[in-house]
Protein backbone atom coordinates (compact mmCIF):
# COMPACT_ATOMS: atom_id res chain seq x y z
CA UNK A 1 0.00 0.00 0.00
CA UNK A 2 1.30 3.44 -0.89
CA UNK A 3 -0.14 6.66 0.49
CA UNK A 4 -0.09 9.86 -1.58
CA UNK A 5 3.28 11.54 -1.10
CA UNK A 6 1.74 14.67 0.42
CA UNK A 7 0.65 12.74 3.54
CA UNK A 8 4.27 12.67 4.71
CA UNK A 9 4.66 16.38 3.92
CA UNK A 10 1.76 17.45 6.15
CA UNK A 11 2.57 19.13 9.49
CA UNK A 12 3.79 16.66 12.11
CA UNK A 13 3.87 16.86 15.89
CA UNK A 14 5.91 15.16 18.60
CA UNK A 15 4.48 14.71 22.09
CA UNK A 16 5.99 13.52 25.34
CA UNK A 17 4.13 10.57 26.82
CA UNK A 18 5.34 9.62 30.33
CA UNK A 19 3.42 6.35 30.16
CA UNK A 20 5.20 5.34 26.94
CA UNK A 21 8.53 5.97 28.64
CA UNK A 22 7.54 4.16 31.83
CA UNK A 23 6.47 1.05 29.94
CA UNK A 24 9.45 1.08 27.57
CA UNK A 25 7.58 1.92 24.38
CA UNK A 26 9.80 4.99 23.85
CA UNK A 27 13.20 5.43 25.47
CA UNK A 28 12.74 9.17 25.93
CA UNK A 29 8.94 9.29 26.01
CA UNK A 30 8.69 11.16 22.72
CA UNK A 31 6.19 9.94 20.14
CA UNK A 32 5.82 11.66 16.77
CA UNK A 33 2.52 11.65 14.93
CA UNK A 34 1.85 12.45 11.30
CA UNK A 35 -1.20 12.77 9.10
CA UNK A 36 -0.66 9.17 7.97
CA UNK A 37 -1.53 8.06 11.50
CA UNK A 38 -4.84 9.90 11.38
CA UNK A 39 -5.60 8.30 8.01
CA UNK A 40 -4.79 4.84 9.34
CA UNK A 41 -7.11 5.44 12.27
CA UNK A 42 -9.99 6.82 10.19
CA UNK A 43 -9.46 4.46 7.29
CA UNK A 44 -9.70 7.32 4.80
CA UNK A 45 -8.46 10.82 4.00
CA UNK A 46 -10.95 13.66 3.62
CA UNK A 47 -11.42 17.33 4.56
CA UNK A 48 -12.88 16.31 7.93
CA UNK A 49 -9.88 14.16 8.87
CA UNK A 50 -7.53 16.88 7.59
CA UNK A 51 -9.40 19.52 9.58
CA UNK A 52 -9.26 17.41 12.74
CA UNK A 53 -5.54 16.98 12.24
CA UNK A 54 -4.87 20.66 11.68
CA UNK A 55 -7.04 21.78 14.62
CA UNK A 56 -5.15 19.43 16.91
CA UNK A 57 -1.72 20.49 15.67
CA UNK A 58 -2.53 24.20 15.85
CA UNK A 59 -4.08 23.92 19.31
CA UNK A 60 -1.14 22.01 20.76
CA UNK A 61 1.36 24.39 19.18
CA UNK A 62 -0.46 27.26 20.86
CA UNK A 63 -0.64 25.54 24.26
CA UNK A 64 2.95 24.32 24.21
CA UNK A 65 4.98 26.90 22.27
CA UNK A 66 8.35 25.94 23.74
CA UNK A 67 8.05 22.32 24.91
CA UNK A 68 6.55 19.09 23.57
CA UNK A 69 2.87 18.70 24.44
CA UNK A 70 2.26 16.30 27.31
CA UNK A 71 0.17 13.42 25.99
CA UNK A 72 -2.35 12.24 28.58
CA UNK A 73 -2.37 15.62 30.36
CA UNK A 74 -4.66 17.46 27.94
CA UNK A 75 -8.38 17.95 28.52
CA UNK A 76 -10.57 18.24 25.41
CA UNK A 77 -14.15 19.55 25.18
CA UNK A 78 -16.34 19.50 22.08
CA UNK A 79 -19.27 21.81 21.51
CA UNK A 80 -21.35 19.09 19.82
CA UNK A 81 -22.60 15.69 20.87
CA UNK A 82 -20.32 12.76 20.04
CA UNK A 83 -22.86 11.38 17.55
CA UNK A 84 -23.58 14.70 15.85
CA UNK A 85 -22.38 14.99 12.26
CA UNK A 86 -18.67 14.26 11.95
CA UNK A 87 -17.85 15.01 15.59
CA UNK A 88 -17.03 11.37 16.30
CA UNK A 89 -14.54 11.21 13.43
CA UNK A 90 -12.84 14.38 14.66
CA UNK A 91 -12.80 13.13 18.26
CA UNK A 92 -11.04 9.93 17.22
CA UNK A 93 -8.22 11.91 15.63
CA UNK A 94 -7.97 14.26 18.61
CA UNK A 95 -7.88 11.30 20.97
CA UNK A 96 -5.17 9.58 18.96
CA UNK A 97 -2.81 12.51 19.39
CA UNK A 98 -3.72 13.76 22.89
CA UNK A 99 -4.49 10.40 24.50
CA UNK A 100 -7.78 11.83 25.80
CA UNK A 101 -10.75 9.47 26.07
CA UNK A 102 -14.19 9.47 27.69
CA UNK A 103 -14.41 6.31 29.79
CA UNK A 104 -12.67 3.83 27.49
CA UNK A 105 -9.02 4.70 28.00
CA UNK A 106 -6.23 3.35 30.18
CA UNK A 107 -7.25 3.31 33.84
CA UNK A 108 -3.85 4.32 35.11
CA UNK A 109 -1.29 2.99 37.57
CA UNK A 110 -1.66 3.91 41.24
CA UNK A 111 -3.65 6.99 40.26
CA UNK A 112 -1.21 8.10 37.57
CA UNK A 113 -1.50 8.10 33.77
CA UNK A 114 -5.29 7.73 33.78
CA UNK A 115 -6.54 8.55 30.27
CA UNK A 116 -10.25 8.47 31.12
CA UNK A 117 -12.58 11.45 31.53
CA UNK A 118 -10.31 13.74 29.55
CA UNK A 119 -12.72 14.08 26.62
CA UNK A 120 -16.10 15.78 26.96
CA UNK A 121 -19.00 16.60 24.64
CA UNK A 122 -21.85 19.12 24.48
CA UNK A 123 -19.77 21.71 26.28
CA UNK A 124 -20.84 25.34 26.56
CA UNK A 125 -17.72 26.59 24.77
CA UNK A 126 -16.67 28.99 22.04
CA UNK A 127 -15.53 27.34 18.83
CA UNK A 128 -15.71 23.66 17.93
CA UNK A 129 -13.19 22.31 20.43
CA UNK A 130 -11.42 23.60 23.53
CA UNK A 131 -8.05 22.10 24.42
CA UNK A 132 -6.79 22.69 27.97
CA UNK A 133 -3.52 21.97 29.75
CA UNK A 134 -4.27 20.22 33.01
CA UNK A 135 -1.00 21.38 34.59
CA UNK A 136 -1.44 25.13 33.99
CA UNK A 137 -5.13 25.52 33.11
CA UNK A 138 -4.25 27.32 29.87
CA UNK A 139 -6.92 26.86 27.21
CA UNK A 140 -7.45 27.53 23.51
CA UNK A 141 -10.58 27.25 21.38
CA UNK A 142 -10.26 26.05 17.80
CA UNK A 143 -12.57 25.89 14.79
CA UNK A 144 -12.14 24.69 11.23
CA UNK A 145 -13.69 25.87 7.97
CA UNK A 146 -12.71 24.42 4.59
CA UNK A 147 -14.74 26.94 2.59
CA UNK A 148 -11.60 28.84 1.67
CA UNK A 149 -10.18 25.74 -0.01
CA UNK A 150 -12.95 24.64 -2.40
CA UNK A 151 -13.01 21.33 -4.20
CA UNK A 152 -13.19 20.78 -7.94
CA UNK A 153 -16.67 21.40 -9.42
CA UNK A 154 -16.32 18.07 -11.20
CA UNK A 155 -15.87 16.04 -8.00
CA UNK A 156 -19.43 15.80 -6.68
CA UNK A 157 -21.12 14.90 -10.00
CA UNK A 158 -18.46 12.25 -10.42
CA UNK A 159 -19.15 10.93 -6.92
CA UNK A 160 -22.85 10.63 -7.72
CA UNK A 161 -22.00 8.53 -10.75
CA UNK A 162 -19.79 6.31 -8.61
CA UNK A 163 -22.50 5.84 -5.98
CA UNK A 164 -25.09 4.92 -8.61
CA UNK A 165 -22.73 2.46 -10.23
CA UNK A 166 -22.52 4.27 -13.56
CA UNK A 167 -18.94 5.59 -13.35
CA UNK A 168 -16.12 4.13 -15.42
CA UNK A 169 -12.85 2.98 -13.85
CA UNK A 170 -11.19 6.10 -15.24
CA UNK A 171 -13.81 8.33 -13.61
CA UNK A 172 -13.37 6.54 -10.28
CA UNK A 173 -9.64 7.08 -10.42
CA UNK A 174 -10.04 10.73 -11.40
CA UNK A 175 -12.45 11.30 -8.52
CA UNK A 176 -9.88 9.96 -6.06
CA UNK A 177 -7.27 12.33 -7.48
CA UNK A 178 -9.63 15.31 -7.25
CA UNK A 179 -10.67 14.42 -3.70
CA UNK A 180 -7.12 14.09 -2.43
CA UNK A 181 -6.03 17.23 -4.28
CA UNK A 182 -8.39 19.22 -2.06
CA UNK A 183 -7.12 17.47 1.07
CA UNK A 184 -3.57 18.29 -0.03
CA UNK A 185 -4.41 21.96 -0.44
CA UNK A 186 -6.14 22.04 2.96
CA UNK A 187 -3.11 20.58 4.71
CA UNK A 188 -0.79 23.01 2.93
CA UNK A 189 -2.96 25.93 4.08
CA UNK A 190 -2.55 25.25 7.82
CA UNK A 191 -1.72 28.91 8.52
CA UNK A 192 -4.18 30.41 6.02
CA UNK A 193 -6.48 32.90 7.80
CA UNK A 194 -9.95 31.48 8.31
CA UNK A 195 -9.01 27.83 7.80
CA UNK A 196 -8.19 27.05 11.43
CA UNK A 197 -9.10 29.66 14.01
CA UNK A 198 -7.23 29.49 17.31
CA UNK A 199 -8.40 31.69 20.19
CA UNK A 200 -6.70 31.81 23.62
CA UNK A 201 -9.16 31.66 26.53
CA UNK A 202 -8.93 32.52 30.20
CA UNK A 203 -7.36 29.83 32.31
CA UNK A 204 -9.57 27.18 33.81
CA UNK A 205 -10.22 27.59 37.49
Amino acid sequence: MAFPAFFAQAPRIALHDPLARLLGASDDGLIEYGYEDAVRLAGHSCPTVAGAWLMTVRALRALYPDTPPQRGDIDVTFADDATSGVTGVIANVVGLVTGATTDTGFKGLAGQHDRRDLMHFQGDIPGEIVFARRDTGERVAVSFSAQGVPGSPAAMPMLQKILTGSASDAEKQEFGHLWQDRVHRILEAIDQPGLVTVSPLTRAA
